[in-house]
């Protein structure tokens, strides 16, 4: 691993412009199951069920409960090593860094990291259904008071996350496919590389004739576009390539 990491670190020294890209497993080692692992949350209920419109509209204090669990256990975490070494790598590259995240725990800007693009939306916000707002809210519901009512007019409100079959915010999208584009080095750490669009985003840094390095305990769909693939916990890893760029 400390040969690759030195190539890495090599590469980004170089860097006018880093991006990093992380999916699940960066939050692992902060207690947050993944959705695609074999203790993930998928192996415990249906997607079906849980994560679409549909399933919302037809039982919307079910939805409610799952994402009160998942709140739950979410502010119970805390960042971890990963985490934290990307704040220090945003240190390093002021404007010129951007963190793009498939993850809804907002463990990133908990850490401290600022420039952060969250494609699949935040578990701590709520959409209104019927007036359209969006606010931070980190409350744990009682079963009564679900699904809970908006805070500006009453209405029936739902959290504020990307479920199957909805399009992500286009304005975030085009955002982190033009930071793709721009960087000419990205760190993809700890996603499947399953899930599109976000896992286009290796590809057009690739396409650009930039390079990708894949940090995750196992190869991905990513892998084909990285120039190296770091295996091993990315809470080990990260912080000994910021040690490395120091």
């Amino acid at each position: 691993m400390n040969e690759k990491l030195k190539i890495v670190a090599d590469r980004i020294k170089n860097a006018k412009k880093l991006v990093v890209l992380t999916g699940a497993g960066i939050s692992k080692a902060s207690g947050i199951p993944t959705f695609r692992g074999k203790d993930g949350l998928w192996s415990k209920y249906s997607p079906s069920e849980l994560a679409t419109y549909e399933a919302f509209s037809k039982n919307p204090k079910l939805v409610w409960q799952w994402y009160n669990y998942r709140r739950k256990i979410i502010k119970e975490a805390k960042p971890n090593p990963a985490h934290y070494a990307l704040v220090e790598l945003e240190k390093m590259f002021g404007d010129n860094f951007a963190l793009i995240t498939q993850n809804i725990d907002s463990l990133h800007k908990r850490a401290g990291n600022k420039n952060v693009y969250e494609l699949h939306g935040n578990i701590f916000e709520t959409k209104c259904l019927i007036c359209d707002k969006i606010y931070f809210d980190d409350k744990i519901y009682s079963d009564d008071e679900l699904p809970p009512k908006c805070v500006y007019c009453g209405g029936k409100t739902r959290p504020n996350v990307v479920w199957f079959g909805e399009n992500l915010d286009r304005d975030i999208l085009d955002k982190a496919m033009s930071l793709a584009a721009q960087c000419d080095v990205m760190l993809v750490v700890g996603t499947s590389g399953m899930v599109q669009p976000a896992a286009s985003l290796p590809k057009i840094t690739h396409d650009i004739k930039g390079v990708v390095f894949e940090f995750n305990t196992e190869y991905s769909g990513v892998s084909v576009y990285a120039e190296e693939v770091i295996i091993g916990k990315s809470e080990e890893s990260l912080p000994e390539l910021v040690k490395l760029l120091k």
